[in-house]
């Protein structure tokens, strides 16, 4: 199983990344994927997931509609993108795979990726 999340980088308080996530060694289309970061000092958060089906997302109190997560299961892609953009959202993002319904605790997922780091400049 690999899941290989890319697309971090350095953006300006105010702008947008794209986040993408491919996913191989399992059946991808029976998945819930979240994402989810983690910041220095701080907990793992729950940033957004996403059904098996693509339907009902669901996403942190702290998104206030800012980011989009999606998925293509033609491709055993996830991805998140990520609006407006601020210092508070500087972490390193992970996606993961969960075979349950979808959910927001970071245990349940089984399967997870190396992440890639977000740092938003103020």
């Amino acid at each position: 199983v690999q899941l290989q999340a890319f697309g971090g980088g350095l953006v300006q308080a105010g702008g947008f990344l794209r986040l993408s996530c491919s996913a191989s060694g399992f059946t991808f289309s029976r998945y819930s994927m979240g994402w989810f970061r983690q910041a220095p000092g701080k907990e793992r958060e729950f940033v957004a997931g996403i059904s098996w089906s693509g339907g009902t997302p669901d996403y942190g109190d702290f998104v206030k509609g800012r980011f989009i997560i999606s998925r293509d299961n033609s491709k055993n892609m996830v991805y998140l993108q990520m609006n407006s953009l601020n210092p508070e959202d500087t972490a390193v993002y992970s996606c993961a795979a969960d075979s349950s319904l979808l959910n927001r605790t970071a245990s349940i997922f089984a399967y997870w990726g190396q992440g890639t780091q977000v740092t938003v400049s103020s």
